[in-house]
């Protein structure tokens, strides 16, 4: 690989020709291959730590958290650990409260065995309490490893909170390999946003003049082109393909972490992801893991840039759309969808006046002037043919109705995934075009 994890970890920062921004790495290590978690105690040493925290929830105490505590007791390192108990944690306060009532006063470090909720969560608290954080991963089912946010449910809205970037990441094939197949194609989905993700961060450069870099885009499809390469081999257990799998997720927080934004990583199809996340804290409709709903969004968000390449935007339909546009009786319908975390979005969509007319009125202008280069960057999509093939072959779920919801969920979760943040997705150019219905 190109851009391998060794000449992307630099903490001292780089100036990008590309864009000219100076990139910072902020990962400190990343050890992935064969016996990788026996490197921790060096590691400990090395950041100058000798009573650490573990957290992990029941099945990965079982799958790495037992090992790791064995390797520290052997190196004579005392610690402290937390078992989370509860089946299916959600990323939430509670979460949150429960591990940092057990974490003691005396911790000096994190070790977060897990995936995407306990690697989150072990964020939170090392970043509140200013120390190294360190994540074993115990399967390669989400992007989230290096990046310095952790992806959590507040208030009953799923947000980014700004943490601190793991200082290391540990990926042990013979841990991963004992993955269930489910969670590696979660983490194969969530790589598969990339296409959406890296797409609208081009749309979004041309129709609102957003910042882009070119050598970060290019660091993410390239990591995606391996994944993709990997995929078949990887979720069936495979090595070295496992560990190829958990280098490009890992460089995909990277490139969140260079970018300084979430562009690099994702889109449309997460929000969508968030909806459902959201209606799951508060309804308890069905759902699964984050990276398998991304997937699946993937194909749904592409199968619509497809449609939408083949339409050319109208000038005097958008706007007229717009003004009949019943922002009351929309507001309304997500308070009936989503419970409380509708107040939370709806006060961002005043905040951001997202729904202006005037503001409206300049961007339905610049797509109309823009409109061939915006389908010159659609057409740089995988095929959504393609796309459902390969999901199939790794046996990645490729419709809603695989995961328990409803073709009706997935219409709703389409539709109101351009206000969960203020970011210019599928979603907002559907939008203002008045073809979002």
């Amino acid at each position: 690989m190109k851009h391998g994890i060794d000449s992307l970890i630099k903490n001292d920062g780089f100036l990008c020709d590309s864009c000219g921004k100076r990139h910072f790495g902020k990962l400190k290590d990343c050890i992935i291959r064969r016996g990788a978690v026996y490197e921790l105690p060096s590691l400990l040493k090395k950041y100058g730590v000798s009573n650490p925290y573990i957290l992990c929830d029941r099945r990965t105490y079982e799958v790495a958290g037992e090992l790791v505590c064995k390797i520290l007791t052997g190196a004579g390192i005392s610690y402290a650990i937390h078992i989370i108990e509860r089946e299916h944690p959600a990323p939430d306060e509670r979460i949150v409260g429960e591990a940092m009532m057990y974490c003691p006063l005396s911790c000096d470090s994190v070790i977060a065995v897990g995936g995407g909720v306990i690697n989150d969560t072990g964020k939170v608290i090392a970043s509140a309490k200013n120390v190294p954080d360190i994540i074993v991963g115990t399967a390669p089912s989400m992007d989230g490893f290096a990046s310095a946010t952790s992806s959590m449910e507040r208030g009953g809205l799923k947000v980014s909170i700004n943490t601190k970037c793991p200082d290391a990441v540990i990926g042990d094939p013979q841990i991963l390999a004992s993955a269930p197949k489910h969670m590696i194609a979660s983490g194969i989905g969530d790589m598969l946003a990339k296409y959406v993700s890296l797409v609208e961060w081009k749309i979004a450069r041309v129709i609102l003049d957003e910042y882009y870099c070119p050598a970060v885009s290019e660091m993410v499809e390239e990591a995606l082109a391996v994944c993709v390469k990997s995929a078949a081999q990887a979720v069936n257990g495979d090595e070295d393909a496992l560990c190829a799998v958990m280098e490009g997720l890992v460089i995909s927080g990277l490139a969140m972490n260079y970018a300084g934004v979430s562009r690099p990583a994702s889109g449309m199809e997460h929000y969508i992801s968030h909806i459902i996340d959201m209606r799951a804290l508060e309804f308890g409709t069905p759902w699964d893991l984050h990276g398998i709903q991304c997937g699946i969004a993937t194909l749904e968000t592409v199968r619509a840039y497809e449609k939408l390449a083949k339409m050319r935007p109208d000038m005097e339909y958008a706007l007229k759309s717009a003004r009949e546009f019943d922002l009351d009786k929309w507001n309304d319908h997500l308070r009936e969808k989503l419970g409380k975390g509708a107040e939370i979005i709806i006060e961002g969509d005043l905040r951001e006046q997202k729904y202006d007319i005037t503001k409206h009125e300049a961007r339905i202008k610049r797509i109309c002037e823009k409109w061939d280069e915006v389908v010159e960057i659609i057409d740089t999509l995988p095929s959504s043919s393609w796309l459902l093939q390969f999901m199939r072959d790794i046996g990645h779920p490729t419709s809603f109705t695989e995961i328990g919801l409803t073709d009706e969920d997935m219409h709703e979760a389409f539709a109101m995934a351009k206000d969960i943040r203020d970011k210019y997705v599928l979603g907002k150019l559907m939008w203002d075009m008045g073809v979002l219905e």
